[in-house]
C-alpha cells in the first residue's frame, strides 16, 4: 500500500486547487488507520481512476476522495445505472451497473451538485459521461441521470 500512498501524495501535491486547506499528513494519517478506504482507493486506481481529495465549500477540511480522472475510466464505461436497469436490458445487456460497481469498490457516486462543483476544479468528461445519483422519484419512473461537459458547460441528461 506504500506505492498507492505515493501515487496519492503525488496527485495531491500536483492539484492543490482541489483541497487548498488540507495537509497531506492529515490525509495520510487517516488512510493508514483505515485499510478499507485504502482498499477502495486501490480498486479505483486499478480500474483506471485517479482518486484525489476534493474539498467541498460547505465542508472545509473534510477529507473526501473523488475520482478525478479526466474521462470516465475505460474499466467503468458502458454500464447501466443500477441492477434494475441492467436486468431489464434484454438486448445487449451491459456487464454491470454503476451502482453495483461502486458498491463492489466501496464507494458512492456523485450527486449532480457534487459533479457540478468538481467541474469548477477542472475539465472532466469532455468525451465521456458519468452517472450521477438519481432521485428516487425519477428512478421509479424508469429514468436515471448522467452528466458530461461540452462547450464549457455541464449538461445533465436522462
Amino acid at each position: 500500500m506504500e506505492e498507492l500512498l505515493n501515487i496519492l501524495q503525488i496527485r495531491f501535491d500536483q492539484h492543490r486547487e482541489r483541497h487548498p486547506s488540507i495537509k497531506w499528513a492529515d490525509v495520510e494519517g487517516k488512510l493508514k488507520n483505515n485499510s478499507a478506504k485504502l482498499h477502495s482507493l486501490w480498486k479505483m486506481e486499478r480500474t483506471g481512476g485517479e482518486p484525489d481529495v476534493v474539498e467541498f465549500r460547505d465542508e472545509p477540511g473534510k477529507i473526501i476522495f473523488i475520482d478525478c480522472s479526466p474521462e470516465s475510466p475505460i474499466g467503468r464505461r458502458s454500464l447501466c445505472y443500477d441492477r434494475k436497469a441492467r436486468i431489464s436490458r434484454r438486448k445487449n445487456p451491459p456487464e454491470g451497473s454503476a451502482l453495483e460497481l461502486a458498491a463492489e469498490i466501496g464507494i458512492g457516486i456523485l450527486t449532480e451538485e457534487q459533479y457540478r462543483y468538481l467541474q469548477t476544479l477542472g475539465a472532466f468528461d469532455l468525451k465521456t459521461s458519468s452517472w450521477v445519483k438519481t432521485p428516487e422519484k425519477i428512478r421509479q419512473l424508469g429514468g436515471a441521470l448522467f452528466c458530461d461537459r461540452r462547450y464549457d458547460t455541464v449538461f445533465v441528461y436522462h
